[in-house]
């Protein structure tokens, strides 16, 4: 007896069987309500094909760095994608779109910022992506969310790889934080059953 899957199922299906690498995405804007582009942020990752939220951080309130406009609020969610690194970053830049990011300049005001910080242990520089991103060791608002989310997170079966690259010990990034004058705010409002 055969069995009919829809073209759709089969599509599912197939995606399952694909391995996940473990990406984290830093979240963060500084215009409207941010904490509620965040969490929306964070429920359309969840809804990206073959894309699951493994764990999301605390919110981190932070004075813009190399930037204008009021305090941002930043977080981190770390996702186990079977989505590639053009493919994720194809997604995060239509989610920004969608809710209503403009660029009328480098470093402007955003309603919803998403940086692919890290897919797996690719290491690419490309025109439109480089990982991990490049200014990953050097800023506190994504060192202490990312350093939140991935604590406790079990390690991915093998294929997988590690996608953090060395970060700097806590006394430097404490440091970091300290001069960039970023603070804990709140736990992430909604819980993505992580």
């Amino acid at each position: 007896m055969s069995v009919s899957v829809p073209a759709s199922g089969l599509a599912a299906q197939a995606l399952a069987a694909v391995p996940r690498e473990r990406a984290c995405i830093g979240l963060g804007g500084n215009l409207g309500d941010v904490q509620a582009a965040l969490v929306g942020a964070v429920q359309a990752l969840a809804g990206l094909p073959g894309t699951r939220v493994a764990a999301v951080s605390s919110l981190y309130q932070s004075a813009p760095v190399d930037a204008e406009g009021p305090d941002y609020l930043n977080a981190v969610a770390v996702l186990d994608t079977a989505l590639g690194p053009h493919e994720l970053l194809h997604s995060l830049l239509a989610l920004e779109q969608g809710a209503g990011r403009e660029r009328p300049h480098w470093h402007a005001p955003r309603t919803l910022d998403l940086d692919l910080l890290c897919h797996g242990d690719a290491r690419l520089r490309t025109a439109t992506l480089t990982l991990p991103h490049p200014g990953l060791t050097e800023r506190a608002f994504v060192l202490l969310p990312l350093r939140e989310a991935l604590s406790g997170l079990a390690p991915l079966p093998a294929p997988a790889s590690d996608p953090i690259p060395p970060l700097p010990d806590e006394a430097r990034t404490a440091q970091l934080a300290q001069a960039q004058g970023i603070a804990r705010k709140c736990g992430f409002p909604v819980n993505f059953g992580v």
